[in-house]
């Protein structure tokens, strides 16, 4: 069912030509429609740039100020699950901006990282290695597929469980339309501005997920390589010599895909580690005390949502960390006992490289890891916890 709505999510064969850069089709393809990326035609430059700067201004500039403006226009008819549903969602598109900024200001290191994973690909020459490449090439298309029909869930089922009630689900200021008296045109003006937001928000979070996976799947082929090192006998010491030096330059390409993406995924995952104690403490309190059942629901789908915004990528770089260490333990124990001093000594000095970790920080501050996310998601159930037990949302009600 989902590869009919996303043919690329499925693996394709050994006949057809798949390059790593395949996985990021379906995220290019939505960062094209925000003006992200670069023009097909250089004739028409000029034109995307200005619906760069179009989309940018409206979606990350004017969208957010309409909230703020609805809390100074109409603070008074705001109740209080409205209010922190609408706050919760302001202060998310606000770290919103800050991202799109970071992703789109480091696109060229993403077009440089994909030039280096066409050096990594020159190196998969085995059937294996061209498998385990169309393997992660459909996983990165499938993550933009989850992910793009989870957002847009949540975008529908906030919408559609406040238009049920008679109510708007972001309250955002419209100048010269009254929200009472044309209240469904104002609700689908409201629903199309967020799911361009929550479009945007996708294109940056995805970003991240699918980069990473790229890099575990060219260190998991690299893993495979060095296992099986001077394992043919028929081979002479040239040509093992031969292969232990492609294994070190192949390594050396990684650690530069990954040197290129750590500072704009630093900056970008750093907001929202910030964003992401607030979003989720406010979002937690709507829920307990504030919400009937069908905001309810849509509460916790934003929740869900802000969630899938870090914990898979951090449990990703958990994973890479683990696997950046066990590609000496596959160097240790590949066949190196008969070697002559020439293999050993570049053995040695590549083991050495081999043990430091690939790891990434938030802003130079926080590891991004799974501890540092749950740390940030103990932080919004602990002001949970202090509301709860001096009674506060009592006295809201």
């Amino acid at each position: 069912m989902l590869s009919r709505l996303y043919p690329l999510t499925k693996e394709k064969s050994l006949e057809e030509r798949v390059q790593s850069r395949d996985a990021y089709i379906y995220l290019d393809r939505a960062m094209w429609v925000f003006g992200w990326t670069e023009p097909n035609k250089k004739r028409w430059k000029l034109f995307y740039k200005l619906w760069m700067f179009f989309t940018t201004f409206v979606i990350n500039v004017l969208v957010p100020l309409a909230m703020v403006a609805e809390y100074v226009h109409s603070f008074s008819s705001f109740s209080v699950g409205e209010f922190l549903s609408s706050l919760q969602i302001c202060i998310n598109m606000f770290g919103c901006s800050l991202k799109c900024a970071f992703i789109k200001l480091g696109y060229p290191k993403f077009l440089e990282a994909k030039r280096v994973l066409d050096k990594l690909d020159e190196s998969c020459q085995r059937d294996e290695e061209k498998i385990g490449v169309r393997r992660y090439v459909a996983w990165g298309n499938l993550c933009f597929a989850i992910y793009h029909i989870l957002f847009s869930f949540s975008v529908v089922v906030n919408g559609a469980g406040f238009m049920l009630i008679g109510r708007h689900a972001w309250r955002m200021y419209f100048p010269f339309i009254s929200s009472d008296e044309n209240f469904l045109l104002t609700n689908f003006f409201e629903c199309f501005l967020m799911g361009s937001v929550v479009g945007m928000e996708l294109c940056t979070d995805v970003s991240a997920l699918i980069y990473m996976l790229m890099g575990r799947c060219h260190i998991t082929l690299l893993r495979n390589r060095l296992s099986t090192l001077r394992m043919d006998s028929n081979k002479s010491e040239k040509h093992h010599d031969l292969e232990l030096t492609k294994c070190i330059q192949i390594h050396r390409l990684i650690l530069d895909y990954f040197d290129v993406l750590r500072p704009v995924l630093s900056r970008s995952i750093f907001v929202q580690f910030l964003l992401i104690g607030v979003v989720l403490g406010l979002s937690a309190i709507n829920v307990m005390f504030f919400t009937t059942f069908w905001t309810g629901i849509g509460t916790f789908s934003f929740m869900l949502g802000v969630s899938l915004e870090t914990f898979p990528f951090c449990y990703l770089c958990d994973v890479i960390i683990d696997d950046s260490r066990k590609l000496s333990d596959s160097l240790f124990h590949s066949n190196w006992f008969t070697a002559d001093r020439r293999y050993k000594t570049t053995l040695v000095y590549f083991l050495h490289n081999l043990q430091q970790p690939i790891t990434l920080t938030a802003g130079g501050v926080f590891p991004i890891c799974s501890k540092t996310n749950l740390a940030m998601v103990k932080l919004a159930f602990s002001v949970v916890t202090v509301i709860k037990q001096f009674n506060f949302a009592e006295m809201f009600h």
